[in-house]
């Protein structure tokens, strides 16, 4: 993504290291979910590893849905708002 990059050049001091860059490398540094990312992601405590596991494990969910049709039973907590799935 470009914000990976700006922070590989940013680490190297190719570019100023902008806030969103700090916080983004802070958050890498101590596995915890990037704020900007959380902003607009589904509500989770997990550390970063966990979450990006957990997202990987949504979107597989998604994509066989996307790719074989409708599945034969869902997995309501990979939905991000499950409760409007079931309305």
């Amino acid at each position: 993504s470009f914000l990976y990059k700006e922070l590989q050049k940013a680490i190297k001091g190719f570019v100023v290291m902008s806030d969103a860059l700090e916080d983004l490398y802070n958050a890498f540094t101590t596995n915890v979910i990037p704020k900007m990312w959380n902003a607009v992601s589904y509500p989770s405590l997990k550390s970063l590893g966990s979450w990006t596991r957990d997202l990987d494990t949504r979107l597989d969910f998604i994509c066989d849905w996307q790719v074989n049709g409708t599945p034969k039973s869902f997995w309501l907590s990979g939905f991000f708002f499950p409760q409007g799935f079931m309305t």
